[in-house]
């Protein structure tokens, strides 16, 4: 079978606005797909089983019948993904989805689907301000059943995977970085290519850069991608440290923490979600400075905390390994 790419084409001015991005919105659709066929997602098997039963009810039959089982899902589902994207600012951005963008996304599902399904489409086209009020309502019903329980745990691998992708972008340039993205990602000069089983593209950046997504719920599934305007190109990626147990919460993963390093470092590596100073250390976890201090250089030793002079003052942050153990560490 020939390889199909979607290449991302970038200028200068794209290179320097590459930023990475949360999307709740992304995470939802492929909940809902886990949850369709969970045999394909065995990294997502653990919080499966927290659900007693399938979700039958309407609204999840609503979003599974919009979304799809697999391939392609309506754009308009996944605004451009940012830092800080909350899902109260998703679902407010599903409210106000242009007509013409509903209609566009839906004409394409109607292409791709047959039977009872094309015509549920073609009513939704017919009357895209309701489609839009019963999509987006289903949306909300459908987060605060699968996901809204678990979004703490989601956010913060997601984070976790940003802030290890940034130190190495920053570290080793933006072009190894993108090499750790994924097997079917690769960055040769000012084109980043990602392989793709259906769907081939040439897509110009046209200098508003790319946004890199990390998912949790798409794990062990290869990349996705997001092409059309208005939403910037984006990929969306596997996130890093994803494992059958990444949806227990975090006094689990803390429990799990003290056991193997002990209170006090436990503590500190489940601190330093950010660059923090020894004395800030100390303060947040009720320590003394010099034992702060003491325990930091222990972290450092064993590969757990990078520390780096900045000015008068030594920043401590998370390596990748400290990063993957404060975020999904199993139960002892």
């Amino acid at each position: 079978m020939d390889r199909k790419f979607v290449e991302f084409r970038l200028r200068s001015s794209d290179i320097s606005a590459v930023r990475f991005g949360i999307s709740p919105g992304h995470e939802l659709v492929h909940a809902v797909r886990v949850v369709l066929r969970p045999e394909t997602a065995p990294l997502q098997w653990g919080w499966v089983r927290t659900m007693r039963d399938k979700p039958a009810d309407e609204s999840f039959r609503l979003l599974a019948m919009v979304c799809g089982a697999e391939g392609y899902m309506p754009d308009f589902l996944t605004a451009t993904p940012s830092g800080d994207m909350t899902p109260e600012e998703e679902i407010e951005r599903l409210r106000k989805v242009p007509d013409e963008r509903l209609i566009f996304d839906l004409e394409k599902m109607v292409l791709r689907s047959t039977g009872a399904r094309q015509q549920r489409i073609r009513e939704m086209i017919a009357a895209p301000g309701r489609a839009r009020a019963v999509i987006a309502d289903a949306w909300q019903e459908v987060w605060e059943a699968l996901l809204a329980p678990v979004w703490p745990q989601l956010l913060r691998l997601l984070r976790a995977d940003i802030a290890v992708r940034s130190r190495r972008s920053s570290d080793a340039g933006l072009a190894e970085m993108a090499a750790t993205l994924h097997s079917t990602v690769t960055w040769d000069d000012e084109i980043v290519r990602v392989q793709m089983r259906r769907h081939e593209e040439i897509v110009d950046c046209g200098g508003t850069g790319l946004v890199l997504v990390p998912s949790v719920m798409m794990a062990a599934r290869g990349c996705a991608v997001l092409t059309e305007r208005p939403a910037q190109p984006t990929i969306f990626y596997p996130a890093h440290g994803v494992s059958e147990n990444w949806h227990r919460d975090h006094t689990d993963a803390l429990d799990a923490l003290t056991a193997l390093l002990g209170a006090a470092r436990a503590r500190l590596v489940v601190e330093l979600q950010q660059p923090l100073s020894t004395s800030e250390c100390a303060r947040l976890t009720d320590l003394a400075v010099s034992t702060a201090s003491h325990h930091l250089t222990v972290l450092r030793d064993a590969g757990l905390v990078d520390s780096r002079r900045a000015g008068a003052r030594v920043l401590h942050t998370r390596t990748p390994l400290g990063e993957a153990l404060a975020g999904v560490l199993p139960r002892p």
